[in-house]
């Protein structure tokens, strides 16, 4: 089947009328028939009755007529839409990010890259590290921002953009809220969210519960989730200092040896970027991210700040 003899097709069944569909077209009659009787066999039955002074559609025909024409409209947009982008009126960015990776950290930049990337077409998706992986190797995103990434393949280049410490987040009710910090014997004696797939779960399990597992409250895969179980007393939250939190939530540092993390941005080594992907990554390796980080040593200032990356 060919674009032409659909396009035939569509405006026969506009025009009821061969002689006036080829003009439409563009093309003689003979050229028009020839090409709508191709589709008919193609499809293995009539679609047009044709009759001296009445041409009409068969039962097939009124059948595929609404088929044809999505077909024939998807095949335009995308040729409008391969052109587009050869015109780089279209600049598509597909940046993945880790649940526990706010969307607020790459707002800026996106803003700061469409000042000079015409047409630019954000999509952002959330997943964790590994499946990110998967879907950059795949090319189905440009780039990810994620946290620790246990065996990462060779061919993703990575760069540390900011490292960070993770911190108890939970209600103002909760009996350990009115802490300027919170001991590690009082984090093992109570009741934590559990964020399935997080990135840092070893590190805490290793250097807060070594003995044994936490005391593991409620579940979710999203923070938000967890966030709203914490508001209403259900457990504390161990979270990274950048996420954004409920206004009804506290945050308190951990006393002792923190769990720190770095946050990294991710690409396919060797693939050629398009211009709003190397546009990004310029972006983002240039970046002073502290300033993206407005918790970082607010809550104790004996703590380093994250480091901007050169270029």
């Amino acid at each position: 089947m060919e674009l032409h003899q659909v396009r035939y097709f569509l405006a026969v069944a506009a025009t009821l009328n061969f002689t006036r569909a080829a003009e439409q077209c563009n093309v003689t009659q003979p050229a028009l028939t020839k090409g709508v009787q191709k589709l008919e066999q193609e499809l293995g039955g009539e679609l047009i009755y044709r009759e001296r002074q009445l041409t009409q559609l068969t039962d097939l025909g009124k059948e595929v007529l609404p088929m044809l024409e999505r077909t024939l409209s998807s095949a335009e947009a995308v040729c409008r839409r391969a052109q587009e982008f050869q015109r780089k009126e279209v600049a598509p960015l597909k940046i993945g990010l880790a649940p526990s990776i706010s969307a607020s950290l790459v707002l800026d930049p996106i803003a700061e890259i469409a000042k000079f990337v015409p047409g630019l077409h954000v999509e952002l998706y959330e997943g964790v590290a590994q499946r990110l992986v998967d879907l950059l190797l795949e090319g189905e995103i440009s780039a990810a921002i994620v946290g620790d990434v246990p065996d990462m393949p060779a061919r993703i280049d990575d760069w540390s953009l900011f490292e960070e410490r993770y911190v108890a987040v939970l209600a103002p009710t909760h009996r350990l809220a009115n802490r300027l910090s919170i001991g590690i014997d009082d984090l093992r004696q109570t009741v934590l969210l559990d964020r399935a797939g997080c990135d840092v779960a070893p590190k805490i399990q290793q250097k807060y519960f070594p003995k044994g597992p936490p005391h593991l409250g409620h579940c979710s895969g999203h923070e938000l989730h967890l966030q709203h179980m914490a508001a209403a007393g259900f457990g504390v939250m161990l979270a990274p200092e950048h996420m954004p939190r409920l206004p009804s939530l506290k945050t308190i540092p951990l006393e002792g040896d923190q769990v720190w993390r770095e946050v990294r941005l991710l690409a396919v080594q060797g693939r050629r970027y398009s211009p709003a992907l190397d546009a990004f990554v310029k972006v983002a390796r240039l970046r002073d991210w502290s300033i993206d980080v407005p918790h970082r040593g607010m809550l104790d200032p004996t703590f380093p700040k994250a480091a901007g990356v050169p270029a």
